[in-house]
């Protein structure tokens, strides 16, 4: 299955599916769902990154249990907006996810979400370090998500 942008994405719902927001890290994945609304991301869980025929899995049968139809995947773009290489390597790896899950999916730039995700649970969350640790790539996922949502919100 191919990526598409974020209209397209859209497009291809069905109705009151959700959407499952994965912020890829090198250890852990961060999870994200939206609301049937599509109006409101929260952060979901993690999963520890294996190979991608096992996350796969278990990204397929999430989605199938919370009713996702589509997946926004984060996109680490270069500080000046380019696509380096951990960027390409995410649009291959979000590729490979699509097909093996058969869910449409698209890239979100997420150059920001886990220095955000960082400095709210430290400042705002008052979270102790491992705490932090726990659920820093779920909250980024979550804001990657809801970014990609106010953004269609506002197309």
């Amino acid at each position: 299955m191919q990526l598409f942008n974020l209209a397209e994405l859209f497009a291809r719902l069905a109705p009151a599916a959700r959407l499952l927001g994965i912020d890829p890290g090198t250890r852990r994945i961060g999870l994200a769902l939206s609301d049937v609304s599509l109006l409101l991301a929260s952060p979901y869980g993690s999963l520890e990154r294996r190979r991608l025929s096992e996350n796969a899995a278990e990204i397929a049968a999430l989605a199938a249990k919370e009713g996702a139809g589509g997946l926004v995947v984060g996109w680490p773009l270069s500080l000046d907006g380019s696509e380096g290489r951990a960027a390409q390597s995410a649009r291959d790896w979000a590729a490979a996810l699509a097909e093996a899950t058969g869910l449409p999916a698209t890239l979100w730039d997420e150059r920001f979400s886990t220095v955000a995700a960082l400095r709210m649970l430290t400042e705002e969350a008052d979270l102790s370090r491992r705490r932090r640790a726990e659920v820093t790539d779920r909250v980024a996922a979550a804001l990657m998500l809801q970014n990609a949502l106010d953004a269609h919100r506002a197309a």
